[in-house]
């Protein structure tokens, strides 16, 4: 199989309103891949059509070789969903909830394993309605993975969290990865694409605006990196042009100078050694690369969570 997911010429339309206007990508066997971008941006509505629980109005797509709209109990037989909310009867246990959604599926994995690996052992006997915010997305995880899915769609797993769960669904999809596990992460979490995925597309309007890993985003779309430089004594007023920078500030205290550099690799030690040849002490430097966020808003101007 080439690719675990195919995709083109995707549209959908509600009425007048067309919500997916003519996508393209495809994931490959393994890869983490990222759709970013803010709410209405139409990653949900891609995701749905490619889980086969929406229609799509044209275009072809195919996951795991399936079409989602023909195929639908071949596919969902063969990955693991976890919605942007997910809820459960009040009075279902979590080992209760895991059974229940394992008998949906010709293909099963160990659910006590299962409950273990997603730290929710000492809870296995507790009703949903126990569980905390943070407890019941790992309840949702762990229902997305009782087929052993070939493939994970993950839409927004960590919205609302707090950062401690974050990092813990953070760090399971970090394993998941290592595992060659196919994933489709939708998120409006810049960190999270960044951290987790391999490739990521960035959708606005219902229209992917960019594409390929974060680091040759960040570089196509022409942003500056910042390098900040604070010494112990006074720089000069004068601070000369270093090489691939465009453009540098002094605080009136004249300790901190900042450096936007389009080549942060060139620039630091032409800078490193104007510091040395000054006498100065260098106290403390900071580089800070263009975000997917930067971007974003050099590609649309605007905010990714406008």
């Amino acid at each position: 199989m080439k690719n675990a997911i195919y995709v083109a010429g995707l549209h959908k339309s509600y009425g007048d309103f067309e919500a997916v206007r003519g996508i393209d990508f495809e994931v490959a066997p393994g890869e983490v891949f990222g759709l970013l971008g803010p709410n209405g941006a139409g990653k949900t509505t891609t995701v749905e059509i490619l889980e086969g629980l929406r229609p799509r109005t044209s275009g072809d797509v195919a996951v795991l070789g399936f079409d989602p709209a023909t195929d639908t109990r071949s596919i969902k037989d063969r990955i693991g969903v976890c919605l942007q909310l997910t809820n459960l009867p009040d009075k279902i246990t979590v080992r209760e909830a895991l059974a229940l959604f394992a008998a949906f599926y010709s293909r099963h994995t160990d659910i006590d394993k299962l409950i273990q690996r997603l730290q929710l052992w000492e809870k296995r006997n507790d009703y949903y309605s126990k569980l905390s915010g943070g407890q019941k997305q790992r309840v949702a995880l762990a229902l997305a993975m009782v087929n052993d899915p070939q493939m994970l769609f993950l839409d927004e797993p960590t919205t609302g969290l707090d950062p401690q769960v974050r990092l813990e669904i953070h760090n399971l999809i970090c394993e998941l990865k290592d595992a060659r596990r196919t994933i489709l992460l939708t998120t409006h979490y810049i960190e999270e694409a960044e951290r987790l995925c391999d490739r990521v597309a960035i959708v606005d309007q219902g229209q992917i605006i960019a594409m390929g890993t974060p680091r040759e985003i960040q570089s196509r779309a022409g942003g500056r990196s910042v390098i900040e430089i604070r010494t112990a004594q006074p720089m000069a007023e004068e601070v000369p042009d270093f090489e691939e920078s465009d453009k540098r500030t002094l605080s009136e205290d004249r300790l901190l100078l900042t450096v936007y550099s389009t080549r942060p690799a060139r620039t630091l030690p032409d800078l490193i050694k104007w510091i040395d040849q000054r006498g100065l002490d260098l106290e403390d430097i900071h580089l800070k690369r263009p975000t997917l966020e930067d971007v974003f808003i050099e590609l649309t101007g605007k905010r990714l969570r406008d």
